[in-house]
């Protein structure tokens, strides 16, 4: 091939160029159009008004020199709920853990006895997951009545979705060459989970667990609300009563909670992982 053939289809090699890249341009600019008349109408839809919230800037404003200052004569009596909810979040967390290993097992493709097992336990997690932890405390104030036990429960059933889901998905993605190699050594399938599989995905378990103690901390927190105990009960019952001066040192008393579970949490990791 000469010089005069070669340079007609390097010719046409980069007009094909441009043009693919030109219609994924069009493409491209398509979709953007698109997806920004889609956020337009939505934003529409659910009434998003920047105006709204300068407008409000006044009436904010107001709401927060309520809360100030603190009243730190009510903190001594928000000791008994900060216990409580730290218990709620502790026995919510480790009752999630036991429950979601063997579920993790079970919703995993390479671990599962059998594929209709699989898709009934992911169908389970998912219906955990999309179930929000104030939802489950409804559900269990009304079956174990008023009280943390209801809070532990809803903390523990919403978490277990989370941790199992995401210790399956990390059970799908090992290593196969630790599992070969145990069930070339004639290992049955409980051993090749055991010694194969298990031991890969402990770290990343142990890491969604203390992340899932640290989530199981906020969401203790405002549980009370429904009646399930803790902070969140003090909270909503100052802010009934319109004494925002004691809602503030809930506030507070939240917020340092929140801090301490951070670095407990960023200290686990550090000796653990």
């Amino acid at each position: 091939m000469n010089a005069a053939t070669l340079d007609p289809v390097i010719e046409s090699t980069l007009s094909g160029a441009v043009a693919l890249r030109s219609r994924r341009l069009v493409k491209a600019a398509g979709w953007g159009v698109l997806g920004l008349a889609v956020l337009s109408f939505s934003g529409n839809q659910i009434g998003m008004n920047p105006a709204s919230i300068v407008r409000g800037i006044p009436f904010m404003w107001d709401f927060f020199t309520r809360l100030f200052p603190p009243d730190l004569r009510y903190f001594p009596l928000l000791a008994r709920a900060t216990i409580e909810t730290v218990q709620i979040a502790v026995w919510g967390t480790l009752l999630a853990i036991v429950f979601s290993i063997p579920l993790a097992l079970l919703g995993a493709r390479n671990t599962t006895p059998h594929i209709f097992v699989f898709h009934v336990t992911r169908v389970f997690l998912n219906a955990l997951r999309a179930i929000n932890e104030l939802v489950f405390a409804l559900i269990f104030v009304s079956a174990v009545g008023l009280g943390p036990f209801a809070g532990v429960l809803a903390i523990a059933m919403h978490a277990t979705g989370m941790l199992a889901k995401f210790t399956a998905e990390e059970a799908e993605g090992i290593d196969r060459g630790q599992v070969e190699a145990l069930q070339a050594t004639g290992a049955n399938r409980l051993q090749v989970i055991l010694f194969g599989v298990v031991p890969q995905v402990i770290p990343a378990f142990l890491s969604y667990a203390i992340y899932r103690f640290d989530v199981s901390i906020r969401s203790a927190t405002v549980l009370g609300l429904v009646g399930a105990g803790g902070l969140g009960f003090s909270l909503f019952k100052t802010m009934k009563l319109f004494r925002y001066h004691e809602t503030a040192t809930c506030i507070l008393v939240i917020f340092v909670l929140v801090m301490i579970s951070d670095w407990i949490c960023a200290r686990l990791r550090e000796r653990i992982l």
